[in-house]
C-alpha cells in the first residue's frame, strides 16, 4: 500500500474514526458504526466502500449483516500509524466512541 493512499483515506474525520474504532481488532457492522459515529447509513456505507476499495478494510458477510475489520494484509507500518493515532487521541473522544460502539454491539445479532 502506498502511503499517500493510506493518508488520503485517513484525511476524512469519519474514515479516521472508523479506522480508530477498528484499530483495536474490533469487527463492527454498519449499524455499530452508525451508532458510534452518530451518522447516517448512506454516509457510513460510502466511507466503508472507499476504505474497502483502497485495501484498508475487509468485510465478512454473515446472513444479512456485513462486518468490517482492518484488512489482514495491511502493512505493519499502517497498523503502527493507527495505534499511535489512537494513543494520541483525547481520552474523552475515545471514551465516547468506545461507549457508543459497545452500546451498538448487539444491533446485528
Amino acid at each position: 500500500m502506498l502511503p499517500i493512499v493510506f493518508y488520503k483515506a485517513m484525511a476524512d474525520d469519519t474514515r479516521l474514526n472508523i479506522l480508530l474504532l477498528l484499530a483495536g481488532g474490533n469487527e463492527l457492522c454498519v449499524c455499530d458504526l452508525m451508532t458510534a459515529l452518530n451518522d447516517s447509513q448512506p454516509k457510513i456505507s460510502r466511507h466503508l466502500a472507499l476504505l474497502r476499495q483502497t485495501g484498508i478494510l475487509q468485510d465478512r458477510r454473515q446472513g444479512q449483516w456485513v462486518y468490517y475489520q482492518l484488512h489482514h494484509a495491511l502493512p505493519n507500518w499502517t497498523r503502527q500509524v493507527l495505534q499511535q493515532t489512537l494513543n494520541a487521541a483525547p481520552a474523552n473522544v475515545l471514551a465516547v466512541l468506545e461507549n457508543q460502539a459497545n452500546k451498538a454491539a448487539n444491533c446485528c445479532s
